[in-house]
C-alpha cells in the first residue's frame, strides 16, 4: 500500500542533506533504504530531494530515445530508463536541479534509483561538503580515512581494522564536514569477496549459510570457468561469463554483521591513500596530502561519470538547460580536496591483491 502525503518517509544524512520519499509503497522504501542505509528519520526541514512514486509517468507529448532503453525525453521531461545492472526503468530527473532542491518521479518497482547516490553528493557538494570516495573508521580514538582508486584497498583497510575493535563510520562513500574536522558515513552495506570470508571466519559466521553457500557456488564456478580450454566454443563461453561471475563472488552484509559498534562525525586525524600493485609486500611510505587531493579529484570526476554522461544526453535534448552545480562540480571538488587535506598526516599504502588482512593490519597500525 502506498503512503499517503500524510505518511512521508524521510532520511537525513546527518544534518547535510535531506531524502523524502512521497507515495512511496513498501518495496520503494526498502529499495531506498538499501542505498542510504539506515539513514530513516524525520527531517524536521523541507528535504532536498524528494522521491515521487507513481504507477506511470504523466508523460505528455511523443518520447524520443537517447540510445537503446537508455535515456529519452518530452518536450518538457528528461526520462533514465535503466537502473541497477541495468534493469529497465522509468525515471523523470530534471538534471538542472542536481545540487539544489529537486523532485524525481519514479515509477514503483525499481531495483534502485538510478544515479541517487551521484545526485547526493552533488547536493552536499553545493553545501559546502566534500563527498569523497573513501572508507572511514574510528580506531582507539582516532578518525581514519583510507581513500583511492576503486578496488584499490579501502575496504580491506575497513575490515583489517574491524578485526581489531574499529567502529564503522562508511564505505564506499563518506562525507568530509566543511573545515574538514569531522567525517560522516552512509551505513550501507559492505561487499565481502570470498576471499575476505576466508580470513574472517567470525564473520562468515554470520552471514547467514545461504550467503555462505551462494558465494562459494560462485567461486567454483568461476574458477571453473577460468580454468576452460576445450572445447573450443565452451572455452569462448565460459570467459565470457567469467567477469559476471568474478563481479557475484561476493555477499552485501550490513556493517552491524561485521563491526562491533558503529560512529559518526569522527575526527579526521589520519588519511590513507590505498594502491594495490603487483609486490608481495606491503608498504607504507610518506605522502604530502595535497598529492593525495590531486589524485582523488580525478577519481571523483571518475566516479561521477555515469552521472555526467546522462547530462549530456540531457543537454542534447534541452540545449539551452544548464546545471550550475554539475557545470561547477570539478571546480568545488578541486578547492575543497586541497583545503581539507592540506595539513594532515597522510601515507600511501601499497600492497598485493588480494592481501592478508592481518599484515595490512600490522602494517598501518604504527601510524594509527
Amino acid at each position: 500500500m502506498a503512503a499517503t502525503d500524510h505518511e512521508l518517509i524521510d532520511f537525513d544524512l546527518h544534518g547535510l542533506a535531506g531524502v523524502r520519499l512521497v507515495d512511496a509503497d513498501a518495496r520503494d522504501v526498502a529499495t531506498v533504504g538499501r542505498q542510504l542505509g539506515e539513514l530513516r528519520r524525520p527531517l524536521g526541514r523541507e528535504p532536498d530531494i524528494v522521491l515521487r512514486f507513481v504507477d506511470r509517468l504523466p508523460l505528455r507529448g511523443r518520447l524520443r530515445y537517447l540510445g537503446l532503453d537508455d535515456a529519452a525525453f518530452t518536450d518538457d521531461a528528461f526520462l533514465v530508463l535503466r537502473s541497477r545492472h541495468k534493469a529497465p526503468a522509468r525515471v523523470q530527473l530534471p538534471l538542472d536541479r542536481v545540487g539544489g532542491q529537486i523532485e524525481i518521479v519514479c515509477e514503483r518497482g525499481l531495483p534502485a534509483v538510478p544515479l541517487l547516490i551521484p545526485i547526493l553528493n552533488l547536493t552536499v557538494l553545493a553545501n559546502g561538503v566534500l563527498p569523497l570516495h573513501a572508507s572511514a573508521f574510528l580506531h582507539e580514538g582516532v578518525g581514519v580515512v583510507t581513500t583511492g582508486w576503486s578496488k584499490g584497498g579501502k575496504t580491506e583497510a575497513l575490515l583489517a581494522f574491524a578485526a581489531h575493535g574499529a567502529s564503522y563510520v562508511g564505505d564506499e562513500w563518506v562525507y568530509v564536514a566543511a573545515g574538514g574536522s569531522r567525517v560522516h558515513g552512509i551505513p550501507e552495506p559492505v561487499r565481502l569477496w570470498d576471499w575476505h570470508l576466508r580470513q574472517l571466519p567470525h564473520v562468515r559466521e554470520r552471514i547467514g549459510r545461504g550467503n555462505r553457500l551462494r558465494v562459494a557456488l560462485l567461486a567454483r564456478g568461476a574458477d571453473a570457468a577460468s580454468g576452460v580450454r576445450r572445447p573450443r566454443g565452451l572455452g569462448r563461453l565460459a570467459r565470457r561469463a567469467l567477469p559476471l561471475l568474478e563481479r557475484q563472488l561476493g555477499a552485501d552484509v550490513p556493517p552491524e554483521l561485521v563491526f562491533a559498534a558503529a560512529a559518526d562525525g569522527v575526527p579526521f586525524d589520519r588519511l590513507f591513500l590505498m594502491v594495490s600493485h603487483d609486490a608481495p609486500e606491503i608498504t607504507v611510505e610518506d605522502v604530502d596530502p595535497v598529492e593525495v587531493a590531486d589524485r582523488m579529484e580525478h577519481s571523483l570526476q571518475y566516479e561521477r561519470a555515469s552521472l555526467t554522461a546522462y547530462y549530456r544526453k540531457f543537454r542534447f535534448a534541452f540545449p539551452g538547460v544548464t546545471s550550475p552545480v554539475l557545470e561547477e562540480a570539478d571546480e568545488r571538488e578541486r578547492t575543497l580536496l586541497r583545503q581539507i587535506f592540506e595539513g594532515k598526516p597522510a601515507w600511501a599504502v601499497g600492497h598485493p591483491y588480494p592481501v592478508s588482512l592481518e599484515d595490512l593490519y600490522a602494517a598501518m597500525r604504527v601510524h594509527v
